[in-house]
This record gives structure tokens, C-alpha cells and sequence, in this order.
């Protein structure tokens, strides 16, 4: 067989087994913070099903996918149908070039950070679809609301990453982890205010608390997949939990020296500096009320936009 067919044999084995983890991962977050959101609130969570409720997430979900996938008959079923595929697609295809160990990459694109920030972007297009082909004014509130806030927060959120591409010199993930490979190179230390940029922006475009706007369930009931049931809010709702592990991933790679560590496998680094990011953002969410849409766009444009011209200005001085 010729090296170029096993080449793509091998990036369809990798990103298959990477697809597997992600699923199983998006999973155990679930039952993850129901369990973190009950310690927090001085509760136990989920206690029934298996040790400590490791099943209940499992059982949720099968319980989940053999619901009636209900399509309401005002709707646009073309756009209806298409949008939570468009969602859960692109949330999976960012994983292609994310390194989760030495050699644990799908592809090495040498412009890996522009896709990852082009790929991203397409769950604007699945949401604003859910929110139009729904025929829903809630739908569609929630829709416009996620399209102006994923907008307004990729703008300072590209500013902060260009901060560590100065920094590496290059655009391959790769390339980024290899220059932190001490402690004291990893980038949340030339970058803290990059990384604190990065965080909040991505908080707020992954729709998490306390930036959950187009999910307000007193003003939108349940935002852009209030006419949705079944696989169809299955896809979405695995799509927010993968774009939660993602953005913990990503910042992994940029800021916290990606799979770089003494003694344990490159992955289980990696894998525990992630969920370490995920277990922070979860906190938030105990922490910090929902903010009103005013003072959402507001922040964006007002305060982490100059922060992270700031932070680009500070680098290209001192770098």
C-alpha cells in the first residue's frame, strides 16, 4: 500500500479513537459536575446508580436518544434538521489537529490556530439555523443572542492567541508545545493577562455561566433548542459539553505547556491539566450570577477588547 493511503488510514484510526474519548469524556463531564454542583451546594448528587452515580449520565442518555424525535409543523424542516448536525460536527471536527500526547495528533497543520478558530466559528451558522428554522421568537432570540456573543468574544479571543503565536513564532499546535517544554516557558507565565483574556472569551462563546445568555431559561424558556427532542437535542447537547472539553484542550496547548511534564505519559499530563481548566470553569458557574445582555456586550467590547490590544502591544514590545 502506498505511504499516502496509509497515511490517511492512519489519520481516520486516530481521529476515530480521539471521536471515542470525546464521547466518553463528554459523559463522565456530565456527571462530573452534577457532582462538583453538589459538593458545592453541600450536597451528594447523584448517588443511585452505581458508586456514586457513575451510571445516572449513562442511563440519562439512553433514556435520551429512545425519546420521540418530535418535528413541529411550522418549522423549516430543511434548516431544522441540518442545524444540530452542523453543531455536532464542527464541535468534533476541531479535534484534528489538538495534540493530546507526543505523537497523539491527527494532523500537524502548520496553520492549526487559524483552523481551530475557523472551525469554531461554523456553530454560529448551526445555531443561527436552529434559531430561523425553528419558527420560534425564543428560538430565534436565543439564536441572535449566540450569534452576537460568539461574534463579540472571538475578536478579543483572537487577539489574546496571537499573543503566544508571537511568542512561538509559528501556528502549528505542535510547534507551540514544544516551546514550553520547561516550567518556567510555559505561556500563562509571559502571558497571564493573554491567558485571562482567553478564558473569559471562551467561557462566553462556549455559552457557560455567567455568560449563558442565549440559554436563559426566564426570558428564552430554553433558548435556540426549545422545539428540539430527541437525537436532534441530543447533538446539541453533546456539542456544549465537547466545546467545554474543547476550550480547556486548546488553552492546554496555548498556555499550560500542552502534554509537557516530568515522569507520567505525555497524555495523562496533558489530560490532567485539561480537566484541571474544566473543573475551574465549572466553578464559575456556582460563582458568579448571569450577567445581562447590556452588560455581556459591554464587557466584550469595552473592557477584553482593549485588554487583549493591551496584551498584543505589550508582547510585540517585549517578545
Amino acid at each position: 500500500m502506498p505511504h499516502f493511503w496509509l497515511d490517511i488510514l492512519s489519520m481516520f484510526i486516530v481521529f476515530g479513537i480521539i471521536v471515542a474519548f470525546i464521547s466518553v469524556a463528554a459523559l463522565f463531564l456530565v456527571w462530573w459536575e452534577r457532582k462538583v454542583s453538589a459538593h458545592m451546594q453541600v450536597r451528594f448528587g447523584p448517588m443511585r446508580t452505581g458508586w456514586h452515580g457513575w451510571r445516572q449520565t449513562i442511563i440519562d442518555a439512553i433514556k435520551l436518544l429512545m425519546k420521540e424525535d418530535i418535528v413541529p409543523t411550522k418549522v423549516d424542516k430543511a434548516v431544522f434538521v441540518v442545524a444540530p448536525i452542523v453543531v455536532f460536527v464542527s464541535a468534533l471536527m476541531v479535534y484534528v489537529c489538538i495534540p493530546f500526547g507526543r505523537g497523539l495528533i491527527v494532523k500537524d497543520l502548520n496553520i492549526g490556530i487559524l483552523y481551530i478558530l475557523a472551525i469554531t466559528t461554523f456553530t454560529v451558522v448551526g445555531l443561527l439555523m436552529a434559531g430561523f428554522g425553528s419558527n420560534n421568537k425564543y428560538s430565534l432570540l436565543g439564536g441572535l443572542r449566540s450569534a452576537a456573543q460568539i461574534v463579540s468574544y472571538e475578536v478579543p479571543l483572537t487577539l489574546s492567541v496571537l499573543g503566544v503565536v508571537l511568542l512561538a513564532q509559528s501556528l502549528s499546535m505542535v510547534t507551540i508545545v514544544t516551546s514550553q517544554t520547561h516550567l518556567w516557558d510555559w505561556f500563562i507565565f509571559k502571558q497571564p493577562i493573554g491567558f485571562l483574556v482567553y478564558l473569559t472569551a471562551a467561557v462566553a462563546e462556549v455559552n457557560r455561566t455567567p455568560f449563558d445568555i442565549p440559554e436563559a431559561e426566564q426570558e428564552l424558556v430554553a433558548g435556540y433548542n426549545v422545539e428540539y427532542s430527541g437525537m436532534k437535542f441530543a447533538m446539541f447537547f453533546f456539542a456544549e459539553y465537547t466545546n467545554l472539553f474543547t476550550i480547556s484542550a486548546v488553552s492546554t496547548t496555548l498556555f499550560l505547556g500542552g502534554w509537557n511534564g516530568p515522569w507520567l505519559p505525555s497524555w495523562m499530563w496533558f489530560l490532567g491539566k485539561t480537566f484541571l481548566v474544566i473543573l475551574v470553569i465549572m466553578w464559575f458557574r456556582w460563582t458568579y450570577p448571569r450577567i445581562r445582555v447590556d452588560q455581556l456586550m459591554g464587557f466584550a467590547w469595552k473592557f477584553l477588547l482593549p485588554l487583549a490590544f493591551l496584551n498584543l502591544i505589550l508582547t510585540g514590545l517585549f517578545a
